[in-house]
């Protein structure tokens, strides 16, 4: 029955895995069985990471289409065809709508949202034609519940909820499972100038009925299983991994 979860011979491409979520997805991915791919827009950071992890890193923008193109090309011809794509980059650019400079706005909706697009339509070219693939899309709680200073990072992750959706529609057909993952607040390198506010800290843990904040490693399960055969009958979802927030509005 364990097999049903196992990734063994798969190739396994994660997204903004030099650290925070993405990295220790990727660790749990490796350990399930799969040639994990590292990438980051990060060089350095990236490189690091994949010599500590002992597999392959490709720097690249997800924003910037000829150089997803290439990286995949690349990733396919080095590695071998890409099986499981995890869109999990993502950057935080803070301000009230009101007082928001335009290139924030579009920075966050380059990156978040149109970096999934671009990424997940190059590598869906090549599951197409082998009849197969697992893409998961990292969403959050925001997409679903807002708080000032983040509107373009709520608008791009309920991008992410509705373009998980159409994936999965338009890609079904050829074989291909589209999910995605909304974590609610982890302890992670982009939230720890909240976790470390005492007051916003308090707040997390007041709401969320776990009364802790998400550790990383709670996401692996969930995204192990969304890469594996015991998904193969589940696609445009997301799934909440919230610790109960949702449930006691």
């Amino acid at each position: 029955m364990t097999d049903i979860f196992s990734l063994e011979g798969r190739v396994a491409l994660v997204t903004g895995s030099a650290q925070g979520l993405g990295n220790v997805i990727a660790r749990g991915m490796k350990e399930a069985g799969a040639k994990v791919v590292l990438s980051d827009v990060n060089p350095t950071t990236l490189q690091a990471a994949a010599a500590e992890l002992g597999v392959p890193g490709y720097a690249f923008d997800i924003s910037n289409e000829a150089q997803v193109t290439e990286a995949v090309a690349k990733i396919e011809a080095e590695v071998g065809p890409i099986d499981i794509l995890v869109n999990n980059a993502g950057i935080h650019k803070r301000n009230l709508l009101i007082d928001m400079p335009v290139e924030n706005w579009r920075k966050v909706i380059d990156v978040n949202l149109s970096g999934a697009f671009i990424v997940g339509r190059a590598v869906a070219r090549g599951m197409i034609a082998r009849k197969y693939g697992k893409i998961i899309n990292i969403a959050s709680i925001n997409a679903m519940m807002v708080r000032p200073n983040i509107g373009n990072y709520c608008a791009a992750k309920g991008g992410i909820v509705t373009l998980t959706k159409s994936m999965a529609t338009e890609w079904g057909e050829f074989g291909i499972n589209v999910n995605a993952i909304g974590p609610g607040y982890f302890l992670t390198d982009l939230t720890k100038p909240l976790s470390e506010d005492p007051e916003f800290d308090a707040w997390v843990k007041s709401e969320v009925p776990l009364r802790r904040w998400g550790d990383p490693k709670d996401l692996v399960g969930l995204a192990v299983m969304l890469a594996s055969p015991a998904s193969n009958y589940i696609s445009g979802q997301t799934i909440y991994v919230d610790g109960g927030w949702q449930a006691c509005l």
